[in-house]
């Protein structure tokens, strides 16, 4: 018997057993939710310097109780909506104040929306088997295992569901909500006649209802703007935008919407007022998208590489799995099953996103993450078409437009794109020591990472992939090549992205998180922590104490001569800086005590000195 043979008995095992396949299908989801979101979560120190802003907002929240106002450092934090703070609250009332309880609403987030496309993908593809009354057990379940892979084995998704902010979450919502919607839409009852007999909508379209209302929560506006305005242009399309709406009972689900996310926000605009309005809706929402916030600009093509590089290695697929779908023939899809246009469905979605953002003056790579199950599905549903189980190719329905693509000269340019790009990807990493920029904290970084022989491990592994991708396009085994690219991934992400975040965390985080941890035991009453230069956000978590953050050495010396000479007197002052600006300030040996130092940091303690009529004599020196 041949593995091809084996491999489709197996499955065919699966379709008689249906608590076999769901055993399978669990197993599946838990190993690469571990390796991709799980493995060493919170192995590594919070990353300066967004991720210890969240923590320590919700560190505040959860010591003070108040669960309504986020604070950082003494001032309210009106950046992001609630949720974030209320899932980490809960994950350090459970395990505990730590890395991994700050991350682990991000992961659940990723691993619940990789779990919920597995079934959707694989539900639709049964319909459709249904439909064309056959049996392809191998084809349905193996595109549904690869659309999950290949969406948790990705560098945005992998990113952003390791780190502790409200990106992984507004994506987990926001893309469970589509999901959902599709389901409802889908469904044998959205159509039936119980529905015009019930005030309420089907299942999937209420926990649709209830994830726009998190996602709102979780990011603001854009919660609901971006999946109204999915579904509403996806509708529109295929002329059945008042067909639908009588379906999802829209009176009931803005009730739910808002019913479940406007108290919060009622509640926090009348303990803060208009501080909160223009802070979160006229800042952080109206300006971020008609204007450049915190010089976040970028060229127009911006996204294009975001897309390219975050999706990689399998974002060369995406034109040709869009092709494939043949959108323009609006016709065609009109006519065809609810179920069958799964695939039209995660177009809107990936263009809506992509559209919404690249209109956006203010860029960042993380804006894009919500479009990345989307990508996902079309390059599964591209290589479903090298899936199928031969015996049961005949179908009952008209020739689809979407036939496979094997001997397809669009899809032999793309495998050839694919070996280029995985060959750029090697050169990359074999000169990644001149690529990289200057980190002040680790002057030497370019050589220690060469040094690691990580580069090199990783030029050679892409390396193999492109030889072997190549190997595969000549022979014409076309159906190996994204499992090349996809085990590629895994093996760049264990062998060197895993060991490069531990180097990396040694040498530019775990100083300032050592010391930290030394200023919260050496601090005593009524003694003020400073940190001169760089704003770092993590000092304020691991230290657990309020950090007066000033940038310059001549600012921190009037800072002390202040202090000098407030009656009462402070005892002393606990200073955090790097080594350089504190040489700045010129301090003589009887001024201070040198308490620490670790990598590129001093923790010193400046004791006030009671002196009469005269302030403290402390001189710098600008270089």
């Amino acid at each position: 018997m041949s593995v091809k043979s084996a491999v489709e008995q197996w499955f065919n095992n699966l379709e008689k057993r249906p608590a076999l396949a769901v055993t399978v299908a669990i197993l599946w989801l838990s190993l690469i939710g571990w390796v991709a979101f799980g493995w060493n979560l919170g192995s590594i120190g919070l990353i300066d310097e967004t991720e210890p802003l969240f923590a320590e907002a919700s560190r505040q929240m959860f010591v003070t109780g108040d669960w309504i106002t986020p604070f950082f450092n003494g001032e309210t934090r009106f950046d992001k909506p609630v949720l974030i703070y209320w899932c980490q609250a809960i994950a350090y009332a459970i395990i505990g104040v730590n890395e991994w309880a700050v991350r682990l609403p991000s992961a659940i987030a990723a691993m619940g929306v990789i779990s919920l496309a597995f079934y959707t993908v694989q539900w639709c593809l049964a319909k459709q088997d249904q439909l064309e009354k056959v049996s392809r057990p191998a084809r349905r379940y193996l595109t549904a295992f690869m659309a999950a892979a290949i969406m948790a084995l990705n560098p945005e998704m992998i990113i952003w569901g390791r780190t502790g902010v409200s990106d992984m979450l507004l994506t987990g919502c926001m893309a469970s909500a589509l999901l959902c919607f599709f389901l409802g839409y889908a469904g044998k009852g959205g159509t039936g006649e119980e529905f015009s007999r019930s005030p309420f909508p089907n299942k999937w379209y209420l926990t649709c209802y209830v994830l726009i209302a998190a996602a709102i929560l979780a990011k603001g506006p854009v919660g609901i703007v971006l999946p109204g305005l999915i579904i509403a242009v996806f509708l529109l399309y295929l002329g059945k935008l008042r067909e639908v709406l009588r379906e999802m009972r829209p009176l009931i689900g803005i009730l739910i919407i808002f019913g479940l996310s406007a108290p919060w926000y009622a509640l926090v605009t009348w303990r803060n007022g208009w501080g909160y309005i223009n802070s979160f809706f006229g800042y952080h929402n109206l300006e971020r998208f008609t204007g450049v916030v915190n010089h976040h600009s970028a060229p127009w093509y911006f996204y294009f590489l975001v897309v390219l590089l975050g999706f990689a290695p399998y974002s060369v697929y995406l034109p040709i799995a869009v092709a494939r779908l043949k959108f323009w023939q609006r016709s065609h899809w009109r006519f065809q099953e609810r179920s069958e246009q799964l695939g039209l469905f995660a177009w809107f979605w990936f263009a809506g996103i992509f559209g919404f953002f690249s209109i956006a003056v203010t860029k960042l790579p993380s804006y894009v993450l919500p479009l990345m199950p989307a990508a996902a599905i079309l390059v599964a549903l591209l290589w479903s078409d090298f899936f199928p189980d031969p015996e049961t190719k005949q179908t009952i329905l008209p020739p689809s437009p979407t036939p496979p693509l094997s001997h397809s000269t669009f899809f032999r340019v793309s495998g050839w794109v694919n070996v280029i790009f995985l060959s750029f990807l090697a050169t990359g990493m074999f000169n990644l020591s001149q690529l990289l920029g200057r980190d002040p904290a680790i002057p030497n970084f370019r050589i220690l990472i060469q040094q690691s022989g990580l580069p090199i491990t990783g030029g050679v592994i892409w390396l193999v992939c492109a030889v072997l991708v190549a190997g595969l396009l000549l022979n014409r085994r076309w159906n190996y090549i994204i499992s090349i690219n996809l085990l590629g991934f895994v093996a760049f992400l264990i062998i060197v992205l895993t060991p490069a975040m531990f180097f990396i965390d040694r040498e530019r985080q775990l100083p300032l998180r050592e010391l930290s941890v030394m200023a919260l035991q050496a601090k005593q009453p009524d003694e003020e922590l400073v940190m001169m230069g760089f704003k770092k956000p993590s000092v304020a978590f691991y230290s657990q104490t309020r950090v007066n953050y000033l940038k310059f050495p001549q600012e921190v010396v009037k800072h002390i001569q202040d202090e000098t000479a407030k009656t009462p007197q402070p005892p002393s002052l606990l200073l955090l800086a790097e080594q350089k600006k504190f040489l700045k300030m010129d301090l003589q040996p009887d001024d201070y005590k040198n308490l620490a130092t670790k990598g590129a940091y001093n923790l010193i303690r400046v004791p006030f000195k009671k002196r009469k009529n005269e302030k403290m004599d402390i001189s710098f020196d600008i270089h």
